[in-house]
């Protein structure tokens, strides 16, 4: 979906040419064909005897969805189970330039107290 998003459309086999390390051509072509059915690609048009595939959705839209399934799958859809699993020292090591850019997101996310 990277290289979808990345590139507006592509061929299997551009999306191949994309890729550091593919699998087969026709592991790709699965692939896309498995996106369509699950409505997250769109089948675009043909090209020669290329098809041409395009994301069903925004970049934006599509990350939101995949947060929402994250949160509600692994950590009962609450986004402070989620953080706390970020700062888990014992999971991850953040530096400290990391942990200050979350906190100022967190400030200027919190309304004002007594709002």
């Amino acid at each position: 979906m990277d290289i979808l998003f990345r590139l507006g459309q592509a061929s299997a086999q551009e999306v191949m040419d994309e890729l550091p390390d593919p699998p087969s051509y026709s592991a790709i072509r699965a692939l896309l064909a498995t996106l369509e059915q699950k409505n997250h690609v769109v089948l675009h048009g043909k090209d020669s005897r290329r098809y041409i595939y395009r994301p069903a959705m925004a970049e934006t839209k599509a990350k939101r969805s995949a947060l929402s399934n994250l949160l509600h799958t692994f950590f009962e859809g609450r986004p402070e189970k989620l953080v706390a699993s970020l700062l888990d020292p014992s999971d991850q090591k953040l530096s400290n330039d990391e942990i200050a850019r979350i906190r100022r997101l967190i400030d200027e996310n919190t309304p004002p107290s007594g709002v």
